[in-house]
């Protein structure tokens, strides 16, 4: 086996064919855009290079077929977070083969540790946790956009390399056409009186106000999580970006008090419908089939991405007016059967309260492991 790291165009070209040798046989993958792999890895269109680096290597048997990728990256706003210095491994990709496992791992580790690192968290991306994040161990159904997908055999491999969890991210899932139980819409009716109390969905053209007033959310509400590093404009930016050619305005609810900014949730459509059929290639002529696609195919599934509630209020049951409102939206549309609340981590319990408060079931659950590096 021949392991080298990925520095020509031919090679950039080649580490994004090495999952469709992988879920050929699988009709459950679908091919995530090649552009929002390639985004990861280009300084212009992500800001984590700037307070980080990373590089990734390709595997190849002795015949010369591909087998096998993997990439490992320092995020120093993280890193030096954890009881060790800690860096990342992600895109990991490989035939069900031991020693081609074992090969792309010690790569991996061994860059990580030339600079500095004990250990590194995988596979995850080097961005924020709402893409590219997680090993799917249940729930190997069709995945959402931005949802890890794998085949069940990287579990073994993962954990015979030495990873162990750090912690599991769970998905729920709800039917909008289900009745809310009976508490959890008495809360959203009460709430939704308060004085003071105002909600609103996005609007693109007062996208300056809205990212700030994400930014102070989201940065309040989750400033206690381990390992918590506050988001910056530059990356709320480019994920707006990425979000916008999919993005519906009136899916995504803002919560004030008082006209102080205290809770949101962000929901996209299922995009992977568009671009099932695009093997990734988001060229002219993907753009004109993600159009085509875009305007004729009505996606029946959204996703959650990324709630949030200020210290404050949290317990104040404004969530409970946002999913209200959000259904007053979706119901008469006749589109929508299933809403993803995405990867809510197992340290989170007040998320996953309310996930069961709203009457949600359970679909996916993915991990992020950890693994310290042998003295």
């Amino acid at each position: 086996m021949n392991i080298f790291e990925v520095i020509s165009a031919a090679d950039k070209k080649n580490f994004l064919k090495v999952p469709h040798s992988i879920y050929k046989d699988d009709p459950n993958w679908v091919c995530p855009l090649n552009s929002a792999v390639e985004s990861v890895f280009d300084p212009k269109q992500n800001n984590f290079h700037t307070h980080g680096e990373i590089t990734r290597w390709l595997l190849k048997d002795a015949q010369g077929q591909l087998i096998g990728r993997i990439a490992a990256f320092i995020n120093r706003e993280k890193a030096y977070g954890h009881e060790v210095p800690t860096g990342g491994m992600g895109f990991y990709e490989c035939i069900n083969n031991p020693e081609a496992s074992r090969l792309l791992f010690d790569t991996a580790r061994e860059w990580l540790k030339a600079r500095g690192m004990k250990a590194t968290e995988g596979p995850i991306n080097f961005g924020e946790n709402d893409s590219f994040w997680g090993l799917l161990i249940e729930g190997f159904i069709a995945p959402y956009m931005g949802m890890n997908y794998n085949p069940p055999y990287y579990k073994e491999q993962f954990e015979n390399y030495g990873f162990v969890k750090s912690y599991d991210q769970i998905s729920n899932v709800i039917s909008p056409r289900k009745p809310f139980p009976e508490r959890f819409t008495k809360i959203a009716d009460w709430v939704s009186k308060k004085p003071g109390y105002r909600f609103e969905h996005l609007s693109s053209k007062e996208f300056s106000r809205f990212s700030s007033d994400f930014k102070e959310i989201y940065n309040d509400g989750w400033r206690d999580f381990e390992n918590f590093v506050p988001v910056n404009d530059a990356t709320i930016l480019e994920t707006f970006k990425k979000m916008k050619p999919i993005m519906d305005e009136k899916l995504i609810w803002f919560a004030y008090v008082n006209d102080e900014p205290a809770s949101f949730v962000i929901i996209i459509p299922d995009a992977n419908i568009w671009i099932k059929n695009l093997k990734g290639n988001m060229n002219l002529w993907g753009k004109l089939i993600f159009l085509y696609n875009r305007y004729t195919i009505k996606p029946t599934r959204m996703r959650a991405i990324v709630m949030g509630t200020k210290k404050a209020f949290q317990k104040h049951g404004l969530e409970s007016v946002m999913f209200i409102k959000l259904k007053e939206y979706v119901l008469p549309l006749n589109q929508y059967e299933e809403l993803e609340l995405s990867w809510v981590g197992d340290f989170n319990q007040q998320m996953l309260s309310i996930h069961q408060a709203t009457g949600a079931e359970f679909a996916k659950l993915h991990r992020t492991y950890i693994y310290t590096f042998p003295e």
